[in-house]
């Protein structure tokens, strides 16, 4: 399968992680930055470095940006700039191009301009941090969907000591169990006669209103 590859315009906090994440796990990233230091910081860490700055005439036509499959918008300190660069990768054919907004306004526009994925990191955040807080048995949370989320759970003190058999998390729960995380283990081949303890995770996929019954009943 055919990996992506990756422009990243902006080198904040949100945009430096992105980079270097991509950049770890061996894809091909260009970071696109009018600042010296992070360009520096970061340039052995991708497969280009560019310092530019892309509101200057010609800039962005000079990077041949046409050659990646995702372009990333992750600066927003000058909204002008964003819509601009986001535009222009939607102009070059790019396949998908997503864009980091800081206002309801900023990403209608986005949208408007046909901009794949609009995010806004800091809310997002903050979003999935009180749900962490409020589902005090959730580890992580992962919404699929509006309906769907995955999520990382510790084994409810109801299931300890019962099998995913005994249990029919399915027929019973509408839940499907994904994985066992044992430790530094995880199992995603389950045997259904496994019996659960509490020290274990599990991650469990389904629709919303099922997973809240789930971490009501605990």
């Amino acid at each position: 399968m055919k990996r992506n590859s990756y422009v990243v315009f902006g080198l904040g906090a949100f945009g430096y992680s992105l980079a270097e994440t991509l950049g770890d796990s061996g894809y091909e990233v260009m970071v696109v930055d009018k600042r010296n230091d992070p360009i520096q910081t970061i340039s052995d860490k991708v497969t280009y470095a560019v310092k530019a700055d892309v509101t200057e005439p010609g800039v962005l036509e000079s990077l041949d940006i046409c050659q990646f499959d995702v372009v990333v918008v992750a600066f927003t300190q000058d909204m002008n700039a964003s819509i601009m660069a986001a535009m222009y990768a939607k102009e070059s054919g790019i396949p998908k191009v997503v864009a980091k907004a800081v206002t309801d306004i900023h990403g209608t526009i986005l949208q408007k301009i046909g901009v794949d994925e609009v995010i806004f990191p800091e809310r997002e955040m903050g979003v999935r941090v009180a749900q962490n807080l409020i589902a005090g048995g959730v580890v992580d949370i992962l919404e699929l969907s509006d309906e769907f989320s995955l999520v990382e759970i510790h084994v409810p003190a109801s299931w300890a000591g019962h099998s995913l058999r005994s249990l029919d998390v399915r027929g019973k729960y509408n839940l499907n169990v994904i994985a066992i995380k044992d430790g530094e283990e995880v199992v995603m081949n389950l045997d259904p006669d496994q019996v659960l303890s509490e020290q274990q995770m599990l991650v469990v996929m389904g629709d919303n209103a099922s997973l809240d019954q789930l971490l009501e009943r605990g």
